[in-house]
């Protein structure tokens, strides 16, 4: 190890040492025979276990109709795990010590006697911390959160005054709704038998290492806060793009559209976090706290400011890799003429004493030509003297680019001399790369999150009031929809970057979009 690497060990701060303890629990997965399962859960548990970061007593339950046993689910798991696990191949040994904890409970989620089943199993465990501890994971659709959690309560599983030295929680997917009216519905329904304190909302976008390090970026170092506002910044870009097309989630798709697939949950996290103000604490309340605060700043839109601020778009057949990919309406179970966005773009503003005056630019879509994910925080031009005054437009503004995904890292744009004989100027980036400093390993978001579920630590969470506040936002936007068929300047080619009039909102400031680099 060398001078710089030792006084860099030196210098981590370890600021989880007081982080809650992961107690011996049980974890019920409703929907055990549904895909994330297989995809997500039991890797994400799998992974967590050969860390040792799981309890040293834990029970995972799976809890589906199909009719299989305890033998029969295990090999299900264990052949979905040699398939989607993050490292290949799977340690044999370590499967073998995790696969007995493995348990699978028959039964319908109407079904009495199937949680009078599911209480038998637990008791069977012979401990009181797996019989009392908790952690429900609802896998399955929206419509069945409020039947599950009844039944949960009725048999005594679920308890919304927790009893001393035992925990209940439950852990919602998305979608949560489908507007405010269905997303406070589905709060009240999980709120009639549980405590908010009790309700993890997963989004998980909030479980990427990149993600994180928003907070962590901005809040540990100094030298950005003087430059973390209006003074210094000229507006935000914020894109989350995606390569592939809607496939098989054509069926979803005509339901949800671009704005509530993506924007309602992952871009508005990105924002809140790229913007909010230094919360009090890093405890989860503060933190969502200020969250909640940022999003409500957010300046509300009438008819007529959907209309100018607000694009959606919807990409016909078009080549990406050198391969012709359908449009969307000739994708599986979608209409002939629909009129549902795969992608939008928007302008906001921030009515706080921070952003006030600067345009957050926001942008999500399908079929585009590369999957990334980027916040790119554009600063403001250089006085017009000087270096400014002979190169004029040539001179690029600086810029701080977060890259999310992929080549997770962080650039900072600024001019600087070419070198030789000839004076010229020419943007230079200074790269931070995760995976050069840190190496390549990165657990998945949902090993993080159902760590912190278990801990019960909320901060990657959503709250109830974040939840209905982004729907307040995404249903203005789709009331000034209605009954508005797509333009041609709204249709794009797979393949490109969107629609024209995407670069027409932009134009109307003198911004344009920058598109994030697959190779810096």
């Amino acid at each position: 190890m060398n001078e710089l690497d030792q006084l860099d060990e030196m210098t981590t701060c370890r600021i989880d040492d007081g982080r809650k303890t992961v107690e011996p629990c049980s974890i019920v997965i409703f929907g055990a025979s549904g895909d994330l399962t297989a995809r997500k859960l039991i890797p994400a548990l799998y992974h967590l276990f050969a860390a040792k970061q799981l309890p040293p007593l834990f029970r995972i339950i799976g809890f589906a109709r199909r009719e299989k046993n305890d033998s029969q689910w295990r090999e299900e798991l264990k052949a979905a795990l040699h398939q989607f696990s993050r490292t290949k191949p799977v340690d044999e040994a370590v499967w073998e010590a995790f696969a007995p904890n493995l348990f699978y409970c028959q039964g319908d989620f109407s079904e009495v006697p199937a949680y009078k089943k599911l209480e038998q199993l637990l008791v069977s465990f012979g401990n009181e911390q797996l019989r009392h501890n908790l952690l429900f994971y609802l896998a399955t659709s929206p419509s069945q959160f409020g039947e599950v959690v009844e039944q949960l309560h009725l048999a005594g599983l679920l308890h919304l005054e927790e009893k001393p030295a035992s925990w209940q929680r439950l852990v919602v997917e998305k979608p949560f709704g489908h507007d405010l009216q269905s997303a406070r519905q589905l709060n009240s329904e999980l709120t009639r038998y549980a405590h908010e304190r009790q309700v993890f909302r997963i989004d998980h976008y909030l479980g990427k290492e990149t993600v994180q390090n928003i907070l962590m970026f901005r809040f540990s170092n100094s030298i950005f806060e003087e430059l973390w506002n209006r003074k210094a910044i000229d507006h935000v870009q914020i894109t989350v793009s995606e390569k592939l097309g809607v496939g098989g989630r054509g069926g979803y798709y005509e339901e949800a559209g671009a704005i509530r697939d993506m924007f309602q949950n992952h871009l508005l996290q990105v924002m809140a976090l790229v913007a909010m103000e230094p919360p009090v604490s890093l405890d989860a309340e503060p933190i969502r706290d200020e969250k909640v605060k940022l999003l409500k700043s957010i300046r509300a839109l009438t008819v007529a400011d959907v209309a100018n601020q607000v694009v959606r778009g919807q990409y016909f057949a078009g080549m990406i890799d050198s391969q012709l990919r359908p449009g969307y309406r000739q994708e599986t179970k979608v209409k002939s003429d629909s009129n549902v966005e795969t992608y939008v773009a928007m302008k906001l503003f921030l009515d706080n004493w921070r952003w006030s005056g600067v345009p957050f630019f926001l942008r999500t879509g399908k079929s585009l030509p590369l999957s990334a994910s980027e916040v790119r925080i554009q600063f403001k031009r250089t006085p017009n003297v000087l270096f400014a005054a002979r190169c004029g437009p040539k001179l690029d503004a600086n810029a701080l680019t977060l890259r999310l995904q992929p080549n997770e890292g962080i650039s900072l744009r600024f001019n600087g001399k070419v070198p030789g004989t000839s004076l010229q100027v020419r943007p230079v980036r200074m790269n931070f790369s995760y995976n050069t400093e840190f190496g390549a390993y990165t657990p998945e978001a949902y090993e993080r999150l159902l760590l912190e579920a278990m801990a019960g630590d909320a901060t990657l969470f959503i709250r109830r009031d974040e939840v209905e506040t982004a729907w307040s936002i995404v249903d203005s936007i789709r009331k000034g929809w209605e009954g508005k068929a797509l333009t041609n300047r709204e249709f794009y080619s797979a393949g490109t970057w969107g629609p024209v009039a995407a670069d027409d909102l932009l134009a109307q400031t003198s911004h344009v979009w920058r598109d994030p680099n697959p190779v810096s």
